[in-house]
């Protein structure tokens, strides 16, 4: 196998699910120093971050937030420049084809949990620092690794509090090579919703609970359509449903012929751009109140709203923003093709960065975001090779001035 590609499969048979990253951050810190980087970890006091007021939120528990980083410093004056990757990835599931945390390579292509989300992108990171002309270039280059993306952020906001912000950044979150320059964000909400008890004979006695969670949920998908119409950033319109609202998960009942008299639905809201997700839980929290508040039975006994795990805002850089053209023009200078500027209607760490970091960021990476937390998750290696050549471009014009054809 290639470098790219042992190195990718040494990462994904890792089962690096979050909230149990140690043992692959172990391997990243080997890869990294065998990289001639200067290593370094950190292990962030998880209580004080917890207690931030900024602190994105989490969903898993755990005990620790292992960070590791490898930094190349030339010594001369010049721009600090962030490539950023997480190392969690989610649980494999089933109707896997081969096993998920064994890594295997068919027609180009190596499957694995996590290959696509997003260990692809940090082989393409590293591989693009290892290439540098180290003796061409200024400045330093900072290669970050984190944990805990997946259930809010928690590792990358460690990450900013212990100064790892920068001129610009990159995170190389499967994006097929286009360039995400805005993305929206989501919250996650649970329902309580009221019933009446009453037996399943005289059922027009009770009030099902279920009955009036799906009356809220005909009032919740009448608000996505207005918050989605409302959108104006071409980029976001392009997607089509930029901030889309679901219930994921119900339970309720207790007994197959009682009514039920209470349902209990887990769900994602999204965040628009320009908000964050307080605001987006005002807006939730709006569209329930009107809700209930016009109907005959929860207007006596009102939903409980609860907004709870992740956090997710939303973020973007302007299109014009040195960061995006010139990351656009070094992969036109290698591919040929020049990738588009996009908007994505998911939320990542780049929010992070951008607004508690203050460093402008963007997402480029390799693979295909539809296969990302799917059964039989892969990633292209000629993309992961492409990113890599693109970020060394990228990373050499940027620190020297001197364009690479």
């Amino acid at each position: 196998m290639s470098r790219v590609a042992d190195d990718l499969a040494r990462l994904v048979a890792i089962p690096s699910v979050t909230g149990a990253e140690r043992a692959v951050q172990d391997e990243v810190a080997g890869l990294l120093a065998d990289a001639g980087l200067e290593v370094e970890r950190v292990e962030p006091d998880l209580a004080s971050l917890v207690a931030d007021p900024e602190f994105p939120g989490m969903e898993v528990p755990r005990t620790d937030l292992p960070l590791v980083a490898g930094r190349l410093t030339t010594g001369r004056p010049g721009p600090r420049i962030l490539l950023i990757a997480h190392c969690d990835v989610v649980p494999a599931g089933g109707s896997w084809t081969s096993p998920p945390f064994e890594p295997v390579i068919r027609d180009g292509l190596l499957y694995g949990r996590g290959a696509c989300d997003m260990k692809g992108g940090m082989v393409s990171a590293l591989e693009a620092i290892r290439r540098l002309d180290r003796d061409a270039i200024v400045g330093e280059v900072v290669f970050v690794s984190v944990p805990a993306e997946e259930d809010g952020g928690a590792g990358t906001f460690a990450a900013i509090r212990s100064g790892f912000v920068g001129d610009m950044a990159v995170i190389t979150e499967p994006t097929d090579l286009e360039v995400v320059v805005a993305h929206g964000g989501a919250i996650t909400f649970r329902l309580t919703v009221p019933g009446r008890a009453a037996h399943a004979s005289q059922r027009l006695e009770g009030v099902s609970a279920l009955d009036n969670l799906t009356y809220l949920l005909e009032a919740l998908r009448a608000d996505e359509q207005i918050r989605n119409e409302a959108e104006t950033h071409p980029l976001m319109k392009a997607i089509g449903l930029p901030y889309p609202t679901m219930v994921g998960k119900v339970a309720g009942g207790n007994w197959p012929s009682t009514v039920m008299d209470e349902v209990v639905a887990e769900g994602r809201y999204g965040v628009r751009l320009g908000q964050d997700g307080f605001g987006a839980a005002d807006d939730l929290r709006s569209a329930i109140g009107r809700a209930w508040e016009s109907h005959d039975f929860l207007s006596a006994f009102p939903v409980g709203v609860e907004v709870w795990g992740g956090r997710f805002d939303s973020a973007q850089v302007p299109i014009d923003h040195p960061l995006p053209v010139g990351l656009a023009a070094a992969a036109e200078a290698i591919t040929g093709v020049r990738p588009a500027l996009v908007g994505v209607p998911y939320g990542a760490d780049m929010r992070l960065m951008v607004n508690q970091g203050k460093t402008p960021t963007v997402m480029y990476g390799p693979g295909d975001v539809r296969v990302a937390h799917a059964a039989d998750e892969y990633v292209s290696l000629d993309e992961v090779e492409t990113c890599a050549q693109v970020l060394t471009a990228w990373l050499t014009e940027t620190l020297s001035g001197r364009p690479v054809a």
